[in-house]
């Protein structure tokens, strides 16, 4: 299992994403899984994945592949909607041939999901949700974060602070809390944890950062969010109808 966000705001964009995989308790992994394919000065496309890891490093090394001998790639796709399509397309052909590969895996999920998200000159930033299916949806002003994985531990907090207006840096504290707090309750997501901030229309080289067990500013946000909790459970008054 594995944990990703993405949030498409008015300053810009964020992508988050998790490196645990595990296959059981005794085979747990370290994977990184943000790929990100840029242009300087014209495009920023950066790929969240979670689900089969077999087939989600198969799509991002078939799309790497056909930048250069290909007639439709990442590179020469008009809008970001171009972009989840394609992205779209390449999960199906992935899933349909291991699938009918490996017949007598009977009962494997080769299913991926991919948020894609980015900015090509000309529109504004956008974040797609690509299915196993091909399929995909577009983040929205009502809605306008995206998760994969392992979701509903970390979905309360950014419900109660995000929305279009939030600043980059507002949204990437919420961002680290909603980890912490999906870490705390599910082994299958750990740390080091990949994040990207995009600022709207700079198209500036994308430069992730890694934060690790030791990261002082995670180690004093998970500090400090688990106390506060504790001391506003505390002062909330108790109730009467029961003695």
């Amino acid at each position: 299992m594995t944990y990703c966000v993405a949030m498409c705001l008015k300053a810009g964009l964020l992508f988050a994403s998790d490196s645990r995989t595990n296959a059981g308790v005794d085979q747990i992994a370290t994977f990184r899984k943000m790929s990100i394919f840029e242009v300087p000065g014209e495009r920023l496309i950066t790929l969240l994945s979670a689900g089969n890891l077999a087939t989600t490093q198969s799509v991002v090394s078939l799309l790497r592949q056909r930048l250069v001998d290909e007639k439709e790639h990442l590179y020469n796709r008009r809008s970001m909607y171009d972009v989840a399509e394609l992205v779209g397309r390449t999960v199906k052909e992935i899933v349909a041939r291991d699938a009918n590969a490996q017949s007598l895996g009977q009962g494997v999920d080769f299913g991926g999901n991919f948020i894609v998200g980015g900015q090509i000159k000309g529109e504004p930033p956008r974040i797609f949700h690509v299915y196993a299916q091909g399929n995909f949806i577009e983040a929205t002003d009502d809605t306008p974060y995206f998760q994969i994985g392992e979701s509903k531990y970390g979905k309360p907090i950014i419900d109660r602070v995000v929305t279009p207006d939030t600043s980059l840096k507002e949204a990437a504290k919420c961002t680290l809390i909603s980890f912490d707090s999906t870490i705390r309750s599910n082994l299958s997501v750990g740390l080091p944890i990949d994040m990207l901030l995009y600022r709207a229309d700079s198209f500036a080289p994308a430069e992730p950062h890694r934060i690790t067990a030791s990261d002082p500013y995670f180690n004093m946000l998970r500090t400090g969010w688990g106390e506060g909790l504790k001391r506003v459970f505390a002062e909330l008054p108790d109730e009467d109808w029961f003695s």
